[in-house]
């Protein structure tokens, strides 16, 4: 039964993206039988290190969505302090529900289940427009970003270039 919901519910959002769209990101279903596998590309942010850049990202929601957060990867090469080299993201609403247990967020930060495909990917968004170096994913990337950002600016604009010539193929 969760899952029928669940499916219903990220049918509903598919169809709500595709009806009001975004100048920010573009996103569908990778296989039109499977609701739970996203594809988006992210649209650099203007005014960024990675305005220009087109940057395409995996959602995998779990059968019990919303009460638990999907898991968002970039299938694009990306350096960012708060990406894992593997492409993983890491921000606070993606983390389970509940304590943190570390005390570094607040339970109102990570996934609340009025989240949808739309506010997590402007979160992202948001996460590319200002990095979090002192709750890193990839602690080169936010070494980098504080002691040397000339070439932390170099290497983003790289990953820009590459986004902008490489196509992801499934």
């Amino acid at each position: 039964m969760a899952t029928e919901k669940s499916a219903l519910l990220l049918h509903r959002q598919l169809n709500d993206l595709r009806k009001q769209g975004s100048d920010c990101f573009s996103a569908g279903l990778l296989d039109d039988n499977d609701p739970y596998i996203w594809r988006v590309t992210i649209f650099g942010p203007s005014g960024t290190l990675y305005e220009g850049g087109l940057f395409v990202a995996e959602l995998r929601f779990p059968k019990d969505y919303p009460n638990r957060p999907p898991k968002m990867k970039f299938l694009t090469e990306i350096w960012h302090p708060n990406v894992e080299s593997d492409g993983s993201v890491c921000i606070s609403i993606l983390h389970e529900p509940g304590e943190d247990k570390w005390g570094y967020e607040r339970p109102e930060e990570r996934w609340l289940p009025i989240h949808s495909v739309e506010s997590i990917v402007m979160s992202v968004i948001t996460m590319l427009s200002e990095p979090n170096p002192d709750s890193p994913a990839n602690v080169d990337a936010a070494k980098e970003f504080r002691e040397n950002p000339a070439s932390f600016k170099k290497r983003v604009a790289r990953c820009v270039r590459k986004s902008q010539e490489e196509p992801i193929l499934d």
